[in-house]
């Protein structure tokens, strides 16, 4: 429903009060209704002329999901030129620590300590045997309806599994891991929105894949010991979810991203 005026409102508003509130010729009695009826049209209109007002001509229930979705768009934009500028940002100091070292001793040292680092830190890629698991929402129905009982949070993955997985992956002994083949640091926090992976400001949509590095049976081991593996996998077996582990040489990615920390702690 649109709004685009309410002086018509408030002309019958005021006319309808003023006939109901007028003297009354004499031996008329003034009912109830005829004070009840031109204050209640008094207040309708005021009613209509406010929500005109605050519509300014549009719809008072607007579907916003467009103007969400666009926005989400412009921040993903957002930070694919910030990671391009960073990125062109560091080439740039790599360069210039690279010419500085060879007339400088100290800074010599300080690359050559970083460099050794590098590798545990996750800024080197790495190749070896390890294990990929795919994890990924329930098919969708051609109807579109939802079996008896079931909800859409049944059939989604969450937050909570692609931890569960990479939690177990590490316990099992993974040197190095990648999440759609983005690089797992120390820092790293996985999210979910929605069913959609947010991994250091980038948005990931189901098949989510994560890839170890590392002896593939014993973190096939860690899999089946992890509790939270183990639930998703029986509601991928009842809610038709998707889980996969594939056994096989794995690159994991060098990590590409700031590795500015916002806080920590000397550990003791």
């Amino acid at each position: 429903m649109e709004y685009t005026s309410g002086a018509a409102s408030w002309r019958k508003a005021f006319l309808r009060a003023g006939i109901g509130l007028l003297p009354r010729r004499r031996g008329q009695r003034r009912t109830i209704w005829s004070v009840g009826v031109p204050l209640i049209s008094l207040a309708a209109g005021l009613l209509f002329t406010t929500t005109a007002t605050t519509a300014s001509g549009t719809t008072l229930r607007e579907d916003r999901s467009p103007q969400l979705a666009q926005l989400i768009e412009d921040r993903r934009r957002q930070v694919a030129e910030s990671e391009e500028q960073a990125a062109a940002l560091r080439a740039d100091v790599e360069q210039q620590t690279e010419s500085l070292a060879g007339s400088d001793a100290p800074i010599a040292a300080q690359r050559d300590r970083a460099a050794a680092s590098r590798q545990a830190a996750g800024f080197t890629a790495l190749a070896g045997p390890g294990l990929t698991v795919e994890l990924n929402d329930a098919p969708a129905r051609p109807d579109g309806a939802l079996p008896p009982g079931i909800s859409n949070d049944d059939l989604v993955v969450h937050q909570q599994d692609v931890q569960a997985v990479v939690n177990a992956l590490w316990a099992g002994g993974a040197e190095a891991m990648s999440i759609m083949n983005v690089r797992v640091l120390a820092t790293s926090a996985v999210r979910c929105v929605g069913n959609t992976l947010l991994l250091h400001g980038r948005v990931y949509s189901p098949p989510f894949r994560i890839r170890a590095i590392g002896d593939p049976v014993q973190l096939r081991r860690a899999l089946a010991a992890s509790a939270g593996v183990q639930l998703f996998r029986d509601a991928a077996e009842h809610y038709h979810l998707g889980y996969q582990e594939t056994e096989g040489p794995v690159t994991v990615p060098a990590f590409d991203g700031s590795s500015s920390l916002r806080s920590a702690v000397v550990p003791r």
